[in-house]
């Protein structure tokens, strides 16, 4: 127990709740098979994303310290007369008023659910998709989002994929509440990696614009991945929560249902996606594809995307940063900028019979679908040279990225880099001579890890 303001606030919390939405109403054999689904290897997974989206709100980071903060957490699926509820023991008091479940966290609750499990029953148990065509990792990203019920909006294209650090100070996460509101007061809508910070933001901007403008169906779609989501929770703005099951089926999953990208400041993460969308940009399979990507933020941060613009340039070439509007401090003409670049999206998928909620014509190649395992082997394996199509280069640099990512959040990469050490990157001087240099940006103006806690770096680049 702790006490605030006098009033007792329990450690840990022991709740039965009961599904909202789909899984309301499922047949005895569903259930069965939900049971039988949740044992041995899926109930870890199911226990870790469900004891993140229980702990929302929280000022913590370091996956390990979670998971050791709530090791005795304990979720169980409870047949039911109405069909399923949740027995939840020693769960995160936050998610909890007056002992109660909030509303919202509940329904992220049942998300995690249902996308685990179909993701298991259907798309890796099934049979009917093979993991190692890029056709048919594109069919399983659409059908798990189709699932999720995020492809059923029937208006004209308006969603801006919103990309940024969840460790940014207070005047870059004011501001991007302000393009958030912008963007709402115009009818677009907001999807992010669904944690906090420059993922919170915009959609906080934005229910307040569709407020206004007396919008009352907004979209706050928040899509994530089991290796982060203890890191980055999904914060209480986001009405639509979908997990992939890894990162590289999360970034298509954004690009498939982006019709534009802004682009926060961030640190590591930010970098990944930002150079994940480069790659495919650069491969001459979508020279003609209309993708608006806008790079902003407040004046105090132009040295930020400096050094952006520096790194890409010299690393891809001038036709990389090409595919890159930067505005700072303007948060109207960002959000108007948007408003005619998806005019022009429309256009070019009407045109070409394509869906407005899931872009059919991006080319995603398999380097960029294909699972990166993290180890100090890939690391080091990482072809980093300019000896090669910058769409190549651009997917390598994406995983190096990728790797510090883990190293910095994920659990299997903080166990990795206590155990042997930090990764390792080497590759022509002239690119990891940049890559040092941004990185160590990124290490100087605290972009790798929440306020208040030492970073410890977890690669070196040798020679």
């Amino acid at each position: 127990m702790r006490v605030e303001s006098s009033i007792i606030v329990p450690e840990f919390v022991d709740a039965r709740v009961g599904p909202r939405g789909s899984l309301e109403n499922l047949s005895q054999a569903e259930i069965a098979k939900l049971l039988d689904s949740s044992q041995g290897g899926l109930y870890p997974l199911f226990r870790k994303c469900a004891l993140a989206v229980l702990n929302s709100g929280s000022d913590q980071d370091n996956v390990k310290e979670i998971l050791e903060r709530y090791r005795d957490f304990d979720i169980e699926i409870v047949r039911h007369a109405r069909g399923i509820k949740l027995e939840i023991r020693n769960a995160p008091p936050q998610a909890f008023v007056d002992g109660e479940m909030i509303r919202g966290i509940k329904e992220h609750l049942f998300a995690v659910l249902r996308d685990v499990v179909f993701i298991s029953n259907e798309i890796v148990d099934s049979g009917r998709f093979d993991l190692d065509d890029a056709a048919s990792v594109t069919n399983a990203v659409f059908h798990i989002l189709r699932n999720a019920r995020v492809l059923d909006f029937k208006g004209r294209p308006n969603l801006v994929v919103c990309w940024g650090g969840h460790a940014i100070g207070s005047e870059e996460y004011k501001y991007t509440k302000r393009v958030g509101y912008q963007l709402g007061l115009r009818g677009l809508d907001v999807c992010t990696g669904c944690g906090p910070g420059a993922m919170k933001g915009p959609m906080k901007g934005a229910a307040i614009g569709h407020a206004k403008q007396r919008i009352q169906l907004g979209r706050y779609i928040g899509v994530t991945e089991p290796g982060i989501i203890a890191a980055e929770p999904p914060n209480p703005i986001v009405n639509q929560l979908v997990i992939l099951p890894d990162i590289e089926k999360r970034l298509e999953a954004f690009v498939r249902l982006a019709h534009g990208v802004v682009v926060f400041p961030g640190g590591a993460g930010t970098a990944e996606e930002v150079l994940y969308l480069l790659g495919l940009l650069l491969d001459p399979a979508n020279r003609d594809r209309s993708f608006p990507v806008i790079l902003t933020g407040p004046k105090d941060s132009a040295e930020y995307f400096q050094q952006i613009s520096r790194f890409v340039t010299h690393t891809l070439g001038k036709e990389a940063f090409a595919k890159l509007t930067v505005i700072v401090d303007d948060e109207a003409e960002v959000a108007r900028r948007m408003v005619q670049a998806i005019e022009e999206v429309q256009k070019l998928r009407k045109a070409n019979n394509d869906s407005y909620n899931f872009n059919w014509l991006l080319s995603v190649p398999d380097e960029f679908q294909r699972p990166f395992v993290v180890t100090h082997e890939s690391m080091r394996a990482l072809q980093l040279h300019r000896d090669q199509p910058m769409h190549r280069l651009a997917a390598d640099l994406r995983r190096a990225f990728s790797g510090i990512v883990t190293g910095n959040v994920k659990e299997s990469g903080i166990h990795a880099i206590e155990k042997y050490g930090p990764y390792e990157l080497s590759g022509d001087a002239s690119v990891t001579a940049l890559l040092d240099e941004l990185l160590r940006s990124f290490v100087a103006q605290k972009r790798m890890k929440l306020p208040g806690a030492v970073y410890r770096p977890c690669y070196r680049l040798v020679a």
